[in-house]
């Protein structure tokens, strides 16, 4: 087990999780060409099969990593469901993965209210528009009802719709991963100890 830094090469990373997660997406925003945020999220269904797709990391801080999505879509059902999740984050740049394992939980009223506002004014139409991962006769059909709650809705104040909000993955396992010449990469595996303190331990490439 190993509580000081990580080594990756010549590179050192702290032996906080979440610090040195911080350090890498920093790192892809100035090298990723197009969403340096996006993760895969692993899901299960009731009958335990599994679902993934990419979605965009929207806040992250020792609590966990936050997304937001229609909690009426297939994954929003899902993790209602099933509260667990996987994250992989993959920066083809920089040749680097992170993956995360853990349990789901939704974010308050209060978080999900401040991030929506954020958002320009046709997503949030959008939100209210779109029955997210149900059939869709045509592209016009979406259209229209975003014309439809866009006249319902004038000015700037949309309110958030009742079933849009956030899900925060609280992990269990984070793992670091960076390619290696001639496939010797170097990996680590945080988990938490008996005090509740992140541990890494290096693996086998």
């Amino acid at each position: 087990m190993l509580k000081t830094a990580l080594t990756f090469g010549e590179t050192e990373l702290p032996a906080d999780p979440f610090a040195a997660f911080q350090i890498w997406l920093g790192e892809a925003e100035r090298s990723e060409l197009n969403d340096p945020n996006a993760m895969a999220l692993a899901t299960v269904d009731a009958d335990g099969l599994p679902d993934v797709r990419t979605v965009l990391l929207k806040g992250v801080d020792p609590g966990g990593f936050v997304f937001y999505t229609n909690f009426e879509s297939r994954k929003g059902q899902e993790l209602l469901g099933q509260p667990k999740a996987a994250l992989c984050f993959h920066w083809k740049s920089l040749r680097r993965q992170v993956r995360v394992r853990g349990h789901v939980e939704t974010v308050s009223a209060e978080e999900a209210d401040a991030y929506y506002r954020t958002r320009a004014r046709i997503s949030r139409l959008g939100a209210w528009a779109s029955q997210q991962s149900r059939p869709l006769a045509s592209r016009a059909e979406l259209e229209q009802r975003v014309a439809e709650f866009d006249a319902r809705f004038p000015g700037e104040d949309i309110p958030r719709p009742p079933h849009w909000s956030g899900f925060r993955v609280v992990p269990v396992q984070i793992e670091f991963w960076q390619d290696g010449a001639f496939r010797l990469h170097d990996s680590y595996r945080f988990v938490k100890d008996e005090f509740g303190q992140w541990v890494a331990t290096r693996l086998n490439p």
